[in-house]
């Protein structure tokens, strides 16, 4: 996990042994297995909880490509302007608006 080799790991026992006493080092490395355990049981409740709504999200932009056509281009930029007004105000086809 942090790529530790047999020296590096013997130093920081040793220096553990120094700072806390051999007496607590079982209860000191007791809690810190605890404390990893639980840290690693968090961590995977989020990433499932992030993998559910990334999964919704993809179902969702699929579910929207399929029932979408493809957006035809416009001759001019008056065509153009005619759709958003007619989206913006429910103008039909009838009125074109001030562009016309």
């Amino acid at each position: 996990m942090f790529n530790l080799g047999p020296w590096e790991v013997g130093l920081i026992l040793v220096v553990a042994l120094i700072v806390v006493g051999p007496g607590k080092l079982p209860e000191v490395a007791r809690a810190i297995g605890k404390g990893m355990n639980e840290f690693k049981k968090v961590t995977a409740g989020y990433k499932k909880d992030f993998q559910e709504v990334m999964n919704s999200i993809e179902d969702t932009v699929k579910e929207t490509d399929k029932g979408e056509k493809t957006a035809q281009p416009v001759d001019s930029i008056a065509e153009a302007a005619q759709g958003f007004d007619k989206v913006a105000h429910g103008k039909e086809d009838s009125d074109p608006g001030p562009l016309h």
